[in-house]
C-alpha cells in the first residue's frame, strides 16, 4: 500500500473511533436524562463504561506519538521522547536477529544459490536475458569511454604508468617466469618439430634447394662457370643443394630427439645470457626504455592505436545492433553452457556454495555493524514529526482498532458491573 492510501486508511479509522466515542457519549447523556428508569439504567451503564474505555484507549494511543491535548503529562509522547533508545534497540535487533552470522550462513545453505543459478542459466531464454543485460552494460561502458574527459584521463594514466615502468627489467622478470621448468626447451622442441616436419616434405626440400641454387648463381657466378667445365651445372647444383637441405633436416631431427644434444646446452647458455642482460644490464634497459619513449611519443603510434580502438568500438556497436549478433549468440551460448555445466557438476555447486558462505562469514561482522550503525544514525537524524508521521502512517490505523475495541469492551464491562451491583445487595 502506498503512503497516500495508508494515510487515507488512518484518517478513516480515526473518524470511525471518534464517531463511536461521540455516539456512546451522547447515549450516556440521553440515558442519564431518563433518571435510570427501566432499561435505561442498563443503557447508561453500558454507555458510561464504553465512554471511559474509549477515552482511556484514546489517551494511550495518542500518548505513543504526542502529548494528549498538548498537555505536558509525564510519560506521554513516548516515541519521540525515546527516539535515540528506539533507534539503538532497533539497530541491535536487526543486527542480532536478522544479520547474525549463523543465520546468514543457514539461509545461504538452505537457499542453495549455486543450484538456483545453474537452473536459471540452463534455460536459454534466461541466458538471453542475462546476455542483453551484459550487452547493455557493454554499450554503456563504451559510451562512458567515448567521453573526451574519460579518454583524456585514461590516456594520461596509461602514459604515466608506462613512463614509470622499467620495461627492460619487467620483460626480464617475465621471461624468467616463462623459462622456468625448462619451458624454453619445450618451446624449442615444438619449433624444431614444426621445422623438421616441414623439411620432411619433398616439395619443401625441392623449393629450398631451388632457392640455394638461385642464391649461389647470383652470388658466385664465376664458381658455377668453372664447375660447368667439368659437370652439368644444374644437376651438380641440385645435388649439392638437396644434400644441404637433407643435412640440415637430419641435424634438426638430431637436436629434437636428443635431450642432451650440445646445441641444446648452447641454447640454454644463450637464453641465460640474454635473461641476465634483460634483468641487470642498465645499458640494455636504457635502450629498451628509449624505444618505449619513442613509441609513446610517436604520433603515428597514437593514431594507429586510436584507429584500432575506434574500429573495435564500431564493430561492437554494429554487431550488437544486428538481430543475429554473433557476440550476443556467443555470450548466450556460453552462459547456457555454464548453467548446464553447473547442473551436471554437483561438486562444483557445493564448492560455489561453500565459497559464498565463506565470503558471507568474512563479511558478516563488518556488514552487521555497518548496517546497524546506518539504521541507528538514520532514525536518530529523523525529525520528531517525521518519525511520528512514518510510524503512525504505518501502524496507526491498526492502533485505532484499540480505541474501537476499548469502546465495545468497556461497554460490555459496564453492563457486567451494573448486573453485579444489582446482585450484590440482594445477597
Amino acid at each position: 500500500m502506498n503512503p497516500i492510501n495508508k494515510l487515507q486508511q488512518l484518517n478513516k479509522m480515526k473518524r470511525l473511533a471518534t464517531t463511536l466515542l461521540i455516539l456512546v457519549t451522547s447515549l450516556f447523556v440521553f440515558a442519564r436524562m431518563q433518571q435510570g428508569m427501566g432499561p435505561w439504567a442498563w443503557v447508561a451503564a453500558f454507555a458510561e463504561a464504553a465512554m471511559i474505555g474509549a477515552l482511556a484507549d484514546w489517551f494511550a494511543v495518542v500518548a505513543l506519538f504526542k502529548r494528549p491535548l498538548g498537555l505536558p503529562i509525564p510519560h506521554t509522547a513516548i516515541i519521540p521522547q525515546n527516539k535515540v533508545r528506539i533507534a539503538e534497540n532497533l539497530a541491535v535487533f536487526v543486527r542480532d536477529k536478522f544479520l547474525a552470522t549463523d543465520t546468514l550462513l543457514e539461509k545461504i545453505r538452505s537457499f542453495d544459490p549455486a543450484q538456483k543459478i545453474a537452473s536459471w542459466l540452463s534455460i536459454r531464454s534466461n541466458s538471453e536475458i542475462l546476455t542483453d543485460k551484459i550487452l547493455a552494460m557493454l554499450i554503456n561502458g563504451l559510451d562512458f569511454i567515448d567521453d573526451e574527459r574519460v579518454q583524456t584521463a585514461l590516456r594520461d594514466a596509461i602514459q604515466k604508468n608506462a613512463q614509470q615502468m622499467d620495461l627492460g627489467k619487467t620483460l626480464g622478470n617475465l621471461l624468467v617466469i616463462l623459462t622456468q621448468d625448462n619451458r624454453h626447451q619445450q618451446l624449442l622442441n615444438e619449433a624444431l618439430k614444426k621445422i623438421a616436419t616441414a623439411l620432411d616434405d619433398p616439395e619443401t626440400q625441392k623449393t629450398l634447394a631451388g632457392m640455394i641454387i638461385e642464391v649461389s648463381g647470383r652470388e658466385y657466378p664465376s664458381l658455377l662457370q668453372m664447375l660447368g667445365m667439368v659437370a652439368n651445372t644444374d644437376e651438380f647444383s641440385l645435388k649439392i643443394a638437396s644434400s644441404l637441405v637433407a643435412s640440415v633436416n637430419r641435424w634438426l631431427h638430431d637436436i629434437g630427439d636428443d635431450a642432451s644434444h650440445p646445441r641444446r646446452k648452447q641454447f640454454d647458455d644463450v637464453v641465460e645470457e640474454f635473461l641476465e642482460r634483460m634483468k641487470n644490464d642498465p645499458t640494455l634497459h636504457q635502450k629498451i626504455n628509449h624505444w618505449k619513449e619513442m613509441l609513446l611519443t610517436s604520433p603515428e603510434a597514437t593514431h594507429y592505436i586510436n584507429g584500432l580502438w575506434a574500429q573495435l568500438k564500431q564493430w561492437l556497436r554494429d554487431d550488437i545492433a544486428k538481430d543475429n549478433s554473433s557476440l550476443r549468440e556467443k555470450i548466450a551460448d556460453a552462459t547456457t553452457q555454464m548453467g548446464l555445466w553447473l547442473v551436471d557438476n554437483p561438486n562444483l555447486r557445493d564448492s560455489i556454495n561453500d565459497h559464498m558462505a565463506d565470503a558471507a562469514r568474512s563479511l558478516a561482522i563488518d556488514l552487521r555493524e555497518t548496517i546497524a550503525h546506518h539504521i541507528a544514525n538514520t532514525v536518530k537524524q529523523w525529525e520528531d514529526h517525521e518519525l511520528v508521521r512514518e510510524l503512525e502512517t504505518s501502524v496507526g490505523s491498526d492502533l485505532q482498532y484499540i480505541r474501537i475495541n476499548g469502546t465495545v469492551v468497556g461497554g460490555l464491562i459496564g453492563i457486567a458491573l451494573h448486573a453485579l451491583s444489582m446482585i450484590v445487595p440482594a445477597i
